[in-house]
């Protein structure tokens, strides 16, 4: 049995999962709801995103793409570390509304790059 296209399913299947949970996570911010303070939903995005990053860091291993080395890994280096810190403003550190929902958009379409560049592996 191969590794590497478990590990590749893995993490397009935990890649799904935060960003759908990043999604609902948004709307509740955007509309007020207590569901956003609630445990499971504090502690649910950290399981996701540490299989997340496992799975890349395995994917990581297997390929031999490493960061710096292939500049379409680098590039999403780069963009999940932009996507990490709007997300933070989005859902915890935003002072004002405004500025969450507007780092909640602004990390949608940072991870829509992500996902662009992982499709695409373009060079440079």
């Amino acid at each position: 049995m191969e590794i590497y296209p478990i590990a590749k399913h893995i993490h397009m299947t935990f890649a799904g999962l935060s960003f759908l949970g990043f999604v609902i996570r948004g709307y509740w911010m955007i509309s007020g709801s207590n569901l956003l303070h609630k445990k499971p939903v504090k502690i649910l995005p950290h399981i996701i995103d540490t299989i997340l990053l496992l799975s890349a860091a395995v994917l990581v291993v297997l390929t031999g793409l490493y960061p710096l080395a292939v500049d379409f890994v680098t590039l999403k280096l780069l963009l999940l570390v932009a996507y990490i810190i709007l997300g933070t403003f989005a859902l915890k550190r935003g002072k004002t509304k405004a500025i969450k929902v507007a780092s909640f958009v602004a990390a949608l379409v940072i991870f829509l790059s992500i996902f662009a560049v992982a499709m695409h592996k373009p060079v440079f």
